[in-house]
């Protein structure tokens, strides 16, 4: 049997007419997006646009909330409560789903960004009111998370689908969490050696920690950042190696959301 994995991409991280990577471009290498929704990127004409690409290139739509810091990107830990993750998770979700339903599409999943990401793969009660924000929208959507994390414990509590989610360019810590930002060696900036961590994460659900230790990671899909310098060619660099070793790049169905 054929693999399969889903590429997943953060775009629509743009304001105005100011466009930060080649989103469309992007769009032709991967076949899920997160699109930002205003709180840390985006704005209402970014968000319009990258729903009518995501519809014209045949992906899966995502809300990618952030905490409301458009100064920093959404990547510094802020202190709010779980009513203040409930609402702004679902005030995001209802930005970007008024484009996605004028565009006649329909939301996939949901993916949190940055630090609200990393808060919820160590808070429960944060990960519970992401998730109640998503169930009390449409409880079936999809949760894309770090697998083994607070995510994860939440999305089952609430009878959510939780999808485990990798990432190409970011290295590991031996428990399975990534590498904080703050230290050097969190990203992996040789292109070969990002190769070898995908297709052993495709190929084997394995990565290989910061120790050299291999570690299981069950992940079905992996995220490609789209705002790099080389972001592109990366991009094309991972399809085209996928798919020369026979693994095929989909979004993920509703017969596949329960599989390990």
């Amino acid at each position: 049997m054929m693999c399969s994995i889903d590429l997943n991409c953060d775009l629509g991280e743009s304001f105005g007419h100011y466009q930060l990577g080649d989103d469309a471009a992007m769009m032709d290498y991967v076949s899920s997006v997160n699109i930002a929704c205003g709180f840390h990127a985006g704005d209402a004409s970014v968000m319009r646009r990258t729903v009518a690409l995501a519809v014209e290139k045949q992906v899966a739509i995502g809300v990618h909330p952030g905490l409301p810091d458009l100064q920093g990107f959404g990547r510094r830990a802020m202190q709010i409560s779980t009513n203040e993750a409930y609402e702004i998770c679902l005030y995001q979700i209802g930005a970007l789903y008024a484009f996605v339903k004028a565009a006649g599409a329909s939301i996939h999943h949901l993916k949190p960004h940055g630090a609200l990401y990393h808060m919820a793969a160590v808070d429960l009660e944060i990960a519970l009111a992401i998730g109640q924000a998503m169930v009390d929208f449409d409880g079936d959507m999809m949760l894309y998370g770090l697998p083994g994390s607070k995510m994860e414990e939440g999305s089952k509590q609430l009878g959510l689908r939780f999808v485990g989610e990798a990432f190409a360019d970011r290295r590991y810590e031996a428990d399975g969490m990534l590498v904080s930002r703050a230290k050097p060696n969190a990203l992996i900036d040789d292109t070969d050696e990002a190769l070898r961590q995908v297709l052993m994460l495709a190929k084997e659900k394995k990565v290989l920690s910061v120790e050299n230790c291999s570690i299981s990671l069950r992940a079905q899909t992996i995220c490609l950042h789209g705002d790099g310098k080389r972001a592109l060619d990366f991009a094309k660099a991972v399809h085209a190696r996928l798919w020369a070793e026979g693994i095929t790049i989909e979004a993920i169905s509703k017969s596949q959301r329960n599989q390990p």
